[in-house]
């Protein structure tokens, strides 16, 4: 069953942990679908946290994420990478998941790639969209949690916080 605006608009903690073992389905213009199980993500929460894009206020990059939740917020890293994530909460209350991790793709670029995510998702509603959306397969695994992954800009507190969720095995 595809997850609904409700699921998408909570506080991203609780979000986050809630996307592992979701099934992420791609559906390509010829038609095929893919269908991958998401196993890692990250939790950025609004203008307080100094590892999120919008603690420095609302910029071109990341105007998505001061929308409601269940919109795609998709940007470029070191000119090559693609970056999928998933805006949570309401308006003007910027929270975003990164989705790090799928079955067969370990890693937020391995992701895009596999899934070819580009800058043309940037914005599309995960509720309606015909070719990328989320479905809840009725299963609530564990996970443990950890550091985020290369914020150690946001210093030592920020870079700190366990808001990295992983399936457990």
């Amino acid at each position: 069953m595809r997850l609904d605006s409700k699921f998408y608009q909570r506080d991203v903690l609780e979000v986050a942990p809630d996307l592992l073992g979701k099934t992420l389905v791609r559906k390509f213009e010829s038609g095929d679908e893919l269908r991958v199980t998401i196993t890692e993500v990250e939790a950025y929460r609004g203008t307080d946290d100094l590892g999120c894009h919008a603690s420095k206020g609302m910029t071109e990059r990341n105007r998505v994420m001061f929308a409601r939740g269940g919109l795609v917020y998709v940007y470029l890293i070191y000119g090559m990478y693609w970056m999928f994530n998933v805006v949570t909460s309401v308006e003007n209350n910027p929270q975003a998941v990164l989705v790090r991790g799928v079955t067969g793709a370990d890693g937020p670029g391995k992701l895009t790639r596999l899934l070819a995510i580009d800058k043309s998702f940037y914005g599309e509603d995960l509720v309606t969209s015909n070719r990328l959306w989320l479905e809840d397969n009725g299963v609530a695994p564990g996970f443990i949690t950890t550091p985020r992954i290369g914020i150690d800009y946001a210093g030592p507190y920020w870079s700190k916080v366990p808001w990295r969720f992983l399936l457990s095995t």
